[in-house]
């Protein structure tokens, strides 16, 4: 299958691609790097990188910043960078991909464990990993031409516990690896509206 990858050079990313990419043609997107570059929260850019790319049989997005900060200092400009990158910009992605995808294949989102297992200063993280869980689940019963479109959920990485290790205190790392697996089963399975848990 030719499968266009979103963040494939950020840590998921990387270990996506290596675990694709003996059985499928991959495209390799970020933004500075890879085959072709894009901005997701612009789009403008995701419509131009699909016009350069053209049809393909799966989108997988493991891409998307978020803003941690206690909710005594959250601010609305803060809370917005998630809502306008890593949620609206997979959004868009899915929304704009659908058009050039072929019959039959699938979309794949990232979400994260906080979407039901809150962190300290994770509150934008939760509201979008949780809005991305949502959006999955009702566009499934929408998408046409037997598209499928799911979500793979992860814990903490082992390989960036360095930077995100202690904002999860006591929770169980999975390799990434170990996630890599729930992306190639959303794609070669058959299940859709799904949220796949890598805990």
């Amino acid at each position: 299958m030719k499968l266009m990858i979103v963040g494939a050079s950020g840590t998921l990313g990387r270990a996506v691609v290596k675990h694709l990419a003996h059985s499928h043609e991959l495209i390799k997107v970020a933004k500075t790097q890879g085959d072709y570059q894009v901005d997701i929260t612009s789009e403008e850019s995701i419509k131009a990188l699909f016009e350069k790319v053209g049809r393909v049989d799966g989108i997988i997005s493991v891409t998307g910043n978020l803003h941690f900060s206690e909710i005594s200092e959250m601010t609305g400009q803060g809370f917005n960078i998630g809502l306008n990158d890593k949620l609206l910009g997979q959004v868009n992605l899915a929304l704009i991909g659908q058009n050039y995808l072929n019959e039959g294949g699938s979309i794949t989102l990232t979400s994260g464990i906080v979407s039901q297992q809150p962190i300290k200063g994770g509150t934008n993280a939760s509201t979008v990993n949780a809005a991305l869980e949502g959006f999955v689940k009702s566009a499934a019963i929408e998408l046409k031409n037997g598209q499928r479109i799911n979500a793979i959920s992860p814990s903490v990485v082992t390989e960036s516990l360095d930077v995100y290790g202690p904002f999860f205190p006591g929770y169980e790392p999975v390799s990434a690896q170990r996630v890599a697996m729930a992306f190639q089963k959303s794609i070669e399975g058959g299940l859709t509206g799904q949220t796949f848990n890598v805990w």
